[in-house]
């Protein structure tokens, strides 16, 4: 996670809007944030962490977290983070919550957003699960990347549990995590070893012998299947010739018992015919004639109707007509008058206007006398605008050569401040080399206690070390001549006459030494040797710290000399800058009095401008009282123009008049003339609309009383002619009825009604025919067939019985042979099943096994804890890379047989001792160093090109040679393409970090961000 921009407001003690843009910091590689005890230096990594996880390490949701994080001065706290993720996609987490404004302590739960950058804008997103986003869960978060204060030490000291469960889920390591997968394949695998064993139960019986029995089996009954079917063969010849005669002999009593019947149904279906055929007689010949004689009687009933209604509505035309013609000779002597009454409208309209140019002549001849009053206002007051323009641009034109030049000011301006900043950058260097100077003095004063000379000591300390390690050898080596002599000593007092010796087994001891007592000079001996270890250690402690003062005296006298070439740097800079004063009419000495004639020249500048915009406002009055005067007096022409237009126009009106007269209007009231001008009109249109309706209703009634005088004529007609067919029908029904020996209508009507299907009639008369002479053909063709035959029911019954005893029997052997080919096709089909579940049984029993080791193996999570111990082991090796750098070699970090954390300290022969037994600082060097390893490993695993890394805490445990060892570790990391942040109140490591955010707190504005 790379971060871009962090938003403030609100927050602890942020009362203001505060934003960190950290594009300008992370550039660095390095940077720092510094500020005095509670100046809101942490809150900046609660805050990035409370908009990822809405966490914080301070306060916990039962803590009214929301009410305490808000400055107790605001009644909003917002939040808003901008980063970029391992995937190198740039994301916002905002948080923001509220006071209610009627309860001071009653804070709502932050509102939580999350948005991705895409197509140039800030889209939200569904979710707000940091997690998914970062890749890393809130307790790692804090591990790797942000590490709050007082959580420094967390993971150097987590057991082997809970930093197995952080490895697995920082690395994924789950993925080796194979025991449910190996349980799910276990139980799978049992359970189809299972089935398998159940089927295969099933198929005890299944085997080649039963196989090879069925076969003889078969053989035999195949045999007596064959035997059984020849004898059938020969029955059922016989059975079928029985069967055929007795078919016969009852097919012929049948057909001539059917043929009795159609004999007695003859004589129905004779009679059937005959009045089929009247029927259809009768209907061909009466129906169309029938059918248009009530066709006939329908439609004269009809005409008559008609010609009854056409006649009254031939009336009512007639009556309407004569009333038109009525009106119109009345409305005649009107009409003809209306050209004359037309020509005296026209003649008032003209008169309605003239008296209307009469009016706007006399309203223009007032608006004429005016305006010509308001341009001589306006020429007067153009005129004094004038007057001032030249008076204010007179005083500006004595006021400019009073005026220095402005690119002359801001030069000389800029030369004095480039001096300025040149005087203050040489002060700070000299205060920066005085620094170093009392740091040198001061360990030039630590040096002393040690009396040594520094260009020798390095031999000086090696003789006395030599000479303490020869006279410990000579120590050690007379210390354990005493101690054998001491030995035999005591072995020769217990050596007694007749007990064996312990070294040579002998029993006599003639010549037994004698010893002097050497415990005084041993326990002396012993003495020395401790003493000459202190002097030793005592030794090698001086030239250490020796040493360690040296270093640190070179780092500052490397420092100092650097200050030094900055300072000669400037100085040359400051010369170079005084040979570049060029104007003449200041002194490089004296900034005061180029300040006073800055001031001066800007005054004048500022009164010149003032009476520049005076004349500009003056320039814009006069331009506007221009445009006015050109207005009034472009009115007063249209004035005159419009008068003399509307005479003009009167006059030709006038000579446009027909009847009327001008001179007998001209001094009525317009009122009167319009009334008079509606109703002359109003009567026109009135008599005109009347004329032209009324001609056209004579128009149109005209042609319509015609057209209905021809419908009645042509009605009476049609029903003429209706008549005379009606009498040729009743002549050709009497002549028909004559014909066909009928006497009346009501007879033919009563052959009709019978409604006979004559085509099914026929159809079925037809088939009666041919089903009676089919029997009786039938019938002597059976008697002639069977009269050499003669039939015996017994004789049929017992070949009958035979026949189907025979059946049964056949029937029964082929079924028996068909069971055992089934049989034996069951049974070669349920071996190869067999013999294919043999094979799968002995597969998934191997496979068993397999799974059995592979439980083992995976059980309890031991493989998992296999791999994290790999991982820690690696997070060592990158770990020590610094931590010896920081110790100088002198303690590493490892892992014992528990994946716990140890220290190896080389200075007391490599042993181990807990990381608990470590000083502040050390505790400081060996966190970083992990904390550092182990964030390196997150982000390479995330193959992110860059990664984060801030720290919060540890640096006032160091001194300062350490705080160089670990500045110089943090400078390599930008080699490294890391970037780390740093939270401290080392003056130190704040003179030595490039860029950082400086925070202080104001007591009316709350904790102020700036970035140095």
């Amino acid at each position: 996670m790379i971060p871009i921009q962090l938003t403030l407001e609100g927050l602890y003690s942020y009362q203001e809007r505060q934003k960190i843009d950290f594009e300008s910091l992370t550039e660095a590689g390095l940077f720092g944030i510094f500020g005095s005890v509670g100046s809101g230096k942490s809150s900046i990594l609660e805050a990035i962490s409370f908009a990822l996880y809405g966490e914080t390490e301070r306060l916990n949701s039962r803590d009214k977290r929301a009410y305490n994080m808000m400055n107790l001065k605001s009644n909003k706290s917002l939040i808003e983070f901008d980063f970029i993720n391992y995937e190198n996609k740039k994301f916002r987490a905002k948080r923001e919550f509220k006071r209610n404004s009627k309860n001071f302590e009653d804070v709502k739960t932050p509102e939580v957003t999350f948005y991705e950058w895409k197509n140039e804008s800030w889209i939200p997103l569904e979710h707000s699960n940091a997690e998914k986003i970062i890749g890393l869960s809130y307790a790692n978060f804090k591990r790797t990347i942000i590490i709050p204060q007082g959580q420094f030490k967390e993971f150097l000291e987590l057991g082997a549990t809970e930093r197995t469960n952080m490895m697995k889920e920082i690395f994924s390591l789950h993925r080796f995590d194979l025991q449910n997968n190996v349980s799910v394949l276990n139980a799978k695998n049992k359970s189809e070893l299972d089935q398998l064993e159940g089927q295969l139960k099933g198929f005890e019986e299944v085997n080649a012998e039963q196989i090879s029995a069925q076969k003889e089996h078969l053989k035999l009954e195949q045999q007596k299947f064959e035997e059984i079917k020849v004898q059938f063969k020969t029955i059922e010849e016989k059975y079928q010739q029985l069967k055929t005669l007795k078919t016969d002999f009852e097919s012929l009593k049948q057909k001539k018992f059917d043929f009795e019947k159609l004999i007695l149904q003859k004589t129905e279906v004779d009679e059937l015919e005959i009045k089929t055929e009247l029927f259809d007689k009768v209907f061909r010949i009466f129906t169309p004639i029938i059918t248009e004689k009530n066709k006939l009687e329908k439609e004269i009933s009809e005409q008559l109707k008609n010609k009854e209604s056409q006649f009254k509505i031939l009336k009512e035309t007639e009556a309407r007509f004569e009333d038109i013609k009525t009106k119109l000779a009345a409305v005649l002597p009107k009409f003809e008058a209306l050209e004359q009454s037309k020509t005296q409208e026209n003649d008032l309209s003209l008169i309605l206007k003239m008296l209307e140019y009469s009016d706007d002549i006399k309203t223009l001849k007032i608006r004429t006398e005016k305006g010509s009053q308001k341009v001589k206002e306006v020429e007067a007051v153009q005129n004094l605008i004038e007057k001032k323009i030249t008076d204010l641009t007179e005083i500006a034109e004595a006021l400019k050569p009073k005026k220095i030049d402005s690119n002359t000011l801001i030069n000389v301006g800029n030369w004095f401040l480039e001096q300025k900043n040149l005087a203050d950058s040489a002060k700070d260097q000299n205060r920066k080399i005085e620094d170093f100077h009392i740091k040198i003095e001061k360990l030039d004063t630590e040096l002393i206690p040690f009396a040594v000379d520094l260009e020798t000591y390095k031999e000086d300390f090696k003789l006395k070390s030599d000479a303490l390690e020869t006279e410990t050898k000579r120590l050690s080596e007379r210390r354990n001549q005493l101690e054998v002599q001491q030995k035999l000593a005591h072995f020769a007092g217990e050596l007694h006459d007749g007990e064996s010796c312990p070294l040579c087994g002998a029993l006599e001891h003639p010549n037994i030494v004698e010893f002097d007592d050497v415990n005084a000079e041993l326990i002396e001996i012993k003495k020395q040797i401790e003493k000459t270890g202190i002097q030793k250690d005592v030794n090698q402690k001086q030239l250490s710290e020796i040493e360690k003062i040296l270093d640190r005296k070179k780092i500052f006298e490397d420092q100092q000399r650097t200050e030094q070439e900055n300072l000669n740097q400037i100085t040359i800079k400051t010369e170079t800058h005084r040979k570049n004063f060029v104007w003449d009419d200041f002194n490089a000495e004296n900034e005061a009095a180029f300040e006073q004639k800055r001031q001066q020249s800007l005054e004048i500048e500022k009164q010149i401008e003032e009476l520049t915009q005076q004349i500009s406002g003056q320039q814009k009055a006069l331009e506007k009282e221009r445009e006015h005067l050109e207005k009034y007096k472009k009115a007063l022409e249209e004035f005159k123009l419009d008068e003399a237009k509307k005479d003009e126009q009167i006059k030709t009106s006038e000579a446009n008049l027909k009847i009327l007269k001008w001179s007998d209007y001209k001094e009525k009231e317009t009122a009167e003339i319009v009334d008079i001008y509606k109703k002359l009109s109003q009567s026109n249109l009135e008599t005109e609309q009347n004329y032209q309706q009324l001609v056209k209703d004579e128009k149109e009634i005209s042609p319509k009383l015609t057209e209905q005088k021809t419908i009645v004529n042509h009605l009476e007609t049609r029903i003429s002619e209706l008549k005379k067919d009606i009498s040729e029908n009743k002549n050709i029904l009497t002549k028909s009825l004559i014909e066909n020996n009928l006497i009346n209508v009501i007879a033919v009507q009563n052959i009709l009604l019978q409604e006979i299907n004559v085509q099914e009639m026929r159809t079925t008369i037809q088939q009666f025919r041919i089903q009676f002479e089919t029997l009786k053909n039938g019938i002597v063709d059976l008697e002639n067939k069977l009269k050499d035959f003669s039939f015996d029911e017994e004789q049929f019954a017992e070949a009958e019985n035979k026949f189907t005893t025979a059946e049964s029997d056949l029937k029964l052997a082929n079924d028996s042979v068909v069971k055992i080919i089934s049989e034996i096709e069951r049974l070669e089909k349920e071996f190869k099943k067999k013999e294919n579940l043999l094979i799968e049984l002995s597969i998934l029993q191997k496979r068993t096994e397999n799974l059995k080791l592979m439980t083992n193996l995976f059980k309890g999570a031991g493989f998992v804890q296999y791999v994290s111990s790999i991982y820690l082991r690696q997070l060592c090796d990158h770990a020590n890379v610094r931590f010896h750098r920081m110790t100088r070699n002198q303690l590493s970090l490892q892992l014992n047989e528990n994946n716990d954390f140890e220290i190896i300290d080389y200075l007391n022969e490599g042993r181990s001792r807990s990381v608990k037994t470590l000083s502040g600082g050390q505790a400081f060097q060996v966190s970083l160093s992990l904390a550092l390893a182990l964030a390196e490993s997150v982000q390479t695993n995330a193959q992110s090109e860059k990664n984060f890394f801030f720290i919060d805490e540890g640096f006032g445990t160091q001194d300062v040679e350490s705080v160089n060892i670990v500045f110089e570790t943090l400078m390599n990391l930008q080699k490294e393409n890391r970037i780390v942040g740093i939270i401290s109140h080392v003056e130190e490591l704040k003179e030595k970090i490039p860029v950082s955010l400086h925070i202080t707190k104001d007591e009316e504005r709350g904790s102020l961000i700036e970035i140095v």
